[in-house]
């Protein structure tokens, strides 16, 4: 069964056409800083591989792009969309009634689309991707994986929001959690690689959208985003934790609407708002070069991260690992070697030639030193291949 994965970011769409279940992947690719001039394709089928770099204005663009590559004669690995048994999509925010892999229907759909207002920068961009793929590919079925349905499991005391309770129950007002896909794709894999479902971890998300993951014996029991993924850590152009009593003042004393408001704290903060850039790499090149901007930012972005972690070791009683993935934790090597640091209370030390030398080989890499009471763990993400999985089993007697 050939399974297409679309993986939409806010800036970002990751692509992969697995073979299941053999898990062969027969290409994949990415097309990242979307609404950019200078957006970049990524592509490799086994034998090929390219890269240009090209203006893309939205989403909409971006998929088609991806479309092109599946399909072009010379590159591409499927003469026909036929081809495609079923389209896995990453979808970010599920709500109170998706917590399973979900084939897409008309209805199904709609409630994605309604709860739009909750994750602003993604489900439109999923919505958009399922379209466009129901569209292309009309032989297959369209299989939604909410990065929701992980975080299922925190318990009410971690979830539930010290508001009126009628109002809280009567509009779902909760912690729901994000990036599922991810947290128990590699939390999954750190249990294997420790080998013990036991475990106390704690898995640092941090891409253009950041989060961590408290995950006992296997489970979420606590998470950083919340209601919407927006709160909790710093991002690329998200602010994160922010007293809402900043929001007040705004719309009280500049008479800022709250879409105002909230077009400010989800596209223009977090990174952008601290240095005019959004992408970490430019940002390490700046601190790099001594731009104060630039050094704030990344002392700011690790300081967070300790905070939490130190949160979620107090709830869990111990630490087992620290789990670092997706494009930040999982490149650089600076901003390891700042969350790390001064955490020996909590068992936690870095081995800075490691750390800076990492080359991934079995999947699984540890950067702690010898001395090290907690493991500290590099696993490269594979959202794509999770969903491909949770959409096989859904999909297997097709």
């Amino acid at each position: 069964m050939r399974i297409l994965i679309i993986n939409s970011g806010s800036s970002s769409i990751k692509f992969q056409l697995i073979e299941m279940p053999s898990e062969t992947v027969l290409c994949k690719g990415i097309v990242e800083r979307i609404g950019s001039k200078k957006a970049r394709v990524h592509y490799k089928n086994g034998i090929k591989e390219f890269e240009e770099v090209k203006a893309i204005e939205d989403h909409s663009a971006g998929l088609s792009i991806i479309t092109d590559m599946l399909t072009n004669p010379e590159n591409g690995v499927i003469k026909h969309p036929d081809e495609i048994a079923v389209v896995g999509h990453r979808v970010v925010h599920g709500g109170k009634n998706f917590d399973k892999p979900t084939k897409i229907t008309p209805k199904v759909l709609r409630s994605i689309k309604r709860l739009s207002p909750l994750a602003p920068l993604h489900n439109p961009a999923n919505v958009l991707g399922i379209k466009t793929a129901s569209r292309i590919f009309t032989n297959a079925d369209q299989v939604a994986v909410f990065d929701t349905a992980f975080h299922q499991t925190i318990p009410e005391k971690a979830h539930r929001y010290a508001i009126p309770k009628d109002l809280a129950d009567s509009h779902s007002l909760r912690v729901y959690g994000f990036h599922g896909t991810s947290h128990k794709y590699v939390s999954e894999k750190a249990n294997m690689h420790l080998k013990t479902g036991n475990s106390k971890l704690i898995s640092i998300h941090l891409g253009n959208g950041c989060s961590m993951t408290a995950v006992q014996n296997g489970k979420s029991i606590d998470h950083s985003l919340g209601f919407g993924p927006s709160n909790g850590l710093i991002m690329g152009t998200r602010s994160g934790d922010i007293d809402q009593s900043v929001i007040f003042f705004l719309m009280d004393s500049f008479g800022q609407s709250s879409k105002q408001i909230n077009k400010t704290l989800q596209k223009k903060s977090g990174l952008l708002g601290l240095t005019g850039h959004s992408d970490m790499r430019d940002i390490q090149k700046g601190a790099d070069n001594g731009n104060a901007d630039c050094i704030l930012a990344l002392e700011m972005v690790a300081y967070r991260i300790q905070k939490y972690l130190g949160s979620y070791a107090a709830a869990m009683n111990g630490l087992d690992a620290v789990i670092f993935t997706a494009g930040i934790g999982e490149n650089s090597a600076e901003l390891r070697k700042r969350v790390c640091q001064e955490m020996d209370f909590f068992g936690i030390s870095l081995d800075d030639s490691l750390n800076s030398a990492l080359k991934f080989d079995s999947g699984v890499a540890e950067i702690q030193s010898d001395g090290s009471k907690v493991k500290i763990l590099v696993i490269p993400t594979n959202e794509e291949l999770e969903i491909a999985r949770q959409s096989y089993f859904l999909n297997k007697d097709k």
